[in-house]
């Protein structure tokens, strides 16, 4: 059974105009892969293509792994919404259960596991609002694996974080990829990138090279997608 997910000709974009230009890829199953390249090359405009909330115009999906998880920046998130970080971690939960019904004991236990996994036990009883971004994007991630999603689609989240916050977005790759869970991030950082099973530069909307982050992050590739590592 095939259980990578494929695009073919995907055309996509907004008001303005289309950002995607017939990207070509497969994205293998159980496997991390990172989107690279510039800002405007459409490496959002391809996760939200993947998450199911911006319907190509052309082209087609094959996406055997049902209900994908989304994170986004947590400057996405307004910090002032207010509700506790168990709450939004709980939030994870609703793509199985529904929003109106009362978790079971198994979903509180993901609900657990998925805090302790991101180190925020100590944190559950406290307000979005009174936390810092990093923790914030932590709280996100939470709610991301608690959703026991097959695919895990995340926007460059390690952006602007500290290094305590970025050991969590590793933290929270690697049980995905422990889980066989089908990742894919966009990001910045080429450390990041080359910690990836996979990797799909993109450019002006197009699909520039893809294969093995060691083969793709060439010097040209780097130089015109990726800042100097840390």
């Amino acid at each position: 059974m095939v259980t990578e997910v494929r695009l073919t000709g995907i055309v996509a974009g907004y008001e303005a105009g289309p950002v995607l230009h017939g990207v070509d890829a497969v994205l293998p199953a159980g496997r991390v892969t990172a989107l690279v390249g510039p800002n405007g090359s459409g490496k959002s405009t391809l996760l939200a293509v993947l998450a199911g909330v911006l319907a190509p115009t052309a082209g087609t999906i094959v996406q055997p792994l049902g209900r994908p998880a989304l994170v986004l920046q947590h400057s996405a998130v307004p910090p002032t919404l207010p509700i506790t970080v168990r709450e939004t971690v709980a939030m994870g939960r609703w793509g199985e259960r529904g929003w109106w019904r009362r978790l079971t004991r198994a979903d509180r236990a993901l609900v657990d596991e998925s805090l302790e996994a991101l180190g925020l036990g100590a944190l559950a009883g406290c307000r979005l609002d009174t936390l810092s971004g990093g923790q914030r994007q932590r709280a996100l991630l939470a709610q991301a694996l608690a959703a026991r999603s097959r695919l895990l689609l995340l926007d460059e989240p390690g952006t602007a974080l500290d290094a305590e916050a970025r050991a969590a977005v590793h933290t929270a790759l690697d049980l995905a990829g422990e889980r066989g869970v089908t990742v894919v991030h966009a990001t910045h950082d080429r450390d990041d990138a080359l910690r990836a099973d996979h990797a799909v530069a993109l450019a002006a909307g197009r699909v520039t090279a893809a294969g093995p982050p060691d083969r793709v992050l060439t010097p040209d590739v780097t130089s015109a997608t990726l800042p100097t590592s840390r």
